[in-house]
């Protein structure tokens, strides 16, 4: 049975947590297809190259564009940040659930390019929270921690447009909620019709 996949979009401002939620359901959900974006930010401490981000460089990235091999890229604190076309629709064309993490800018152009795809905000319980964990991860300096917080009020200004909304206080009830998201969509009949059409077709 072949049908389309399903597309999930992931957002939430710096610090809420995406990264670290994003690891644990996939950890519990291994079957979820991760949707890998290219940037030309700086790697950190522990990130690995072509596992968390495809590190590029600005004219790299600048050339992806160009060619319109880029399903969405929006600029971030002064980086580029985005997602590579090919991969995605490759994935869904072969029925897979595919998960992408990306900023709101591009989750726009997401929702317009696949309109029945399925987006979550992660939220943090504060700003005050925001705050310390930007702070606590030591790499960035403080005008890029100011900025990220300006960022982040404009973003949480854009959850409502999402189709769900996490906060992300306790982390165990955060991934439960991603993943019980994920699983009521998929089951959803609008998704299922094509199934139960053939299930019907060869009886």
């Amino acid at each position: 049975m072949s049908t389309k996949g399903l597309l999930v979009i992931l957002s939430g401002p710096s610090g809420s947590g995406k990264d670290t939620v994003l690891e644990q359901v996939f950890k519990k959900e291994p079957q979820l297809q991760k949707s890998i974006s290219m940037t030309t930010r700086e790697i950190r401490e522990n990130e690995v190259d072509g596992r968390d981000y495809y590190f590029v460089s600005k004219e790299y990235f600048e050339k992806q564009i160009s060619a319109k091999n880029m399903l969405e890229s929006a600029v971030y604190s002064s980086n580029y940040y985005g997602t590579p076309k090919a991969p995605v629709d490759k994935w869904l064309e072969d029925d897979k659930t595919v998960v992408l993490k990306i900023e709101v800018q591009g989750a726009e152009k997401i929702r317009k390019l696949y309109p029945d795809c399925v987006s979550i905000f992660i939220m943090p319980p504060s700003l005050k929270v925001l705050e310390e964990r930007l702070r606590g991860r030591n790499t960035d300096s403080e005008e890029a921690i100011l900025m990220r917080l300006e960022a982040a009020v404009g973003e949480m200004q854009s959850a409502e447009k999402y189709d769900y909304i996490v906060f992300n206080d306790v982390l165990e009830d955060v991934v439960d909620d991603v993943c019980s998201i994920i699983k009521s969509e998929k089951f959803k009949s609008l998704r299922m019709k094509n199934k139960v059409r053939e299930v019907i077709k060869n009886a």
